[in-house]
């Protein structure tokens, strides 16, 4: 099999049932299972900071998008037909909104107002433009395009900027994840598939898990830092 190769869909009966792609329908659950359990693992920290919270349910949004991603884009597509797959698609850019957003409030002490403030109204027009986009188009790029913008450049820009400024620890960990998710992204991107049992789309779904759990300790560890002088706390 060729490694940098987008293989062909693999059908599986189970009693009679029709499964595509079951092997990345299982490690789309494995992601759900992590996000959700980081979800309950986080719940100390729910009265907490904003960071906190938004971070929480970052997890389980995404765990909600890779389990209707399984289900419907992936082991049933063929029965509920393409347009199913929007669902799955804007839950998982609403996670990344809320990943986006919770680094902009994490940032925001250390920063002038104006530009917090900036970067918060952006977080929603952006998100708005392109769920527009992909529920009219239907096309995955958008998906692709915003998560990109998201995690790896706004995210880890942001997580960057407050390591340079504060030596967060919490922010070094956020910033490992960034890395494996930039490494799940380049295995998507160039279908680099172990076998047909196992193909670029699992393996990045395992990276993801991965990247669900440095993040997870980067979530544990980040500090909430005060204003600085002509910066916003909110």
């Amino acid at each position: 099999m060729q490694l940098f190769h987008k293989p062909d869909i693999i059908e599986f009966y189970f009693r009679g049932i029709l499964i595509q792609e079951p092997v990345t329908a299982i490690t789309d659950i494995f992601i759900t299972i992590t996000c959700w359990y980081i979800f309950l693992r986080l719940k100390p920290y729910h009265n907490n900071a904003l960071a906190y919270r938004l971070f929480r349910y970052f997890f389980f949004m995404m765990g909600l998008a890779t389990l209707l991603g399984g289900i419907f884009g992936h082991a049933f597509s063929y029965a509920v037909g393409y347009n199913l797959k929007l669902p799955g698609w804007i839950c998982s850019m609403v996670a990344v909104m809320l990943a986006e957003r919770s680094s902009i409030v994490h940032a925001r002490p250390l920063m002038k107002k104006q530009v917090g403030e900036f970067f918060s109204v952006l977080n929603i027009v952006e998100l708005l433009t392109l769920v527009t986009a992909v529920s009219i188009t239907v096309n995955f790029f958008f998906v692709e395009a915003h998560a990109f913008y998201g995690l790896l450049i706004v995210f880890g820009s942001f997580e960057l900027y407050i390591f340079r400024k504060t030596g967060d620890e919490g922010s070094r960990w956020l910033l490992y994840s960034v890395c494996v998710s930039a490494l799940a992204a380049c295995v998507h991107i160039g279908y680099f598939s172990i076998h047909r049992w196992f193909n670029y789309l699992d393996l990045a779904h395992c990276l993801m898990c991965v990247s669900a759990f440095l993040l997870y300790q980067g979530v544990t560890r980040m500090s909430i830092h005060q204003a600085q002088n002509g910066s916003a706390t909110g």
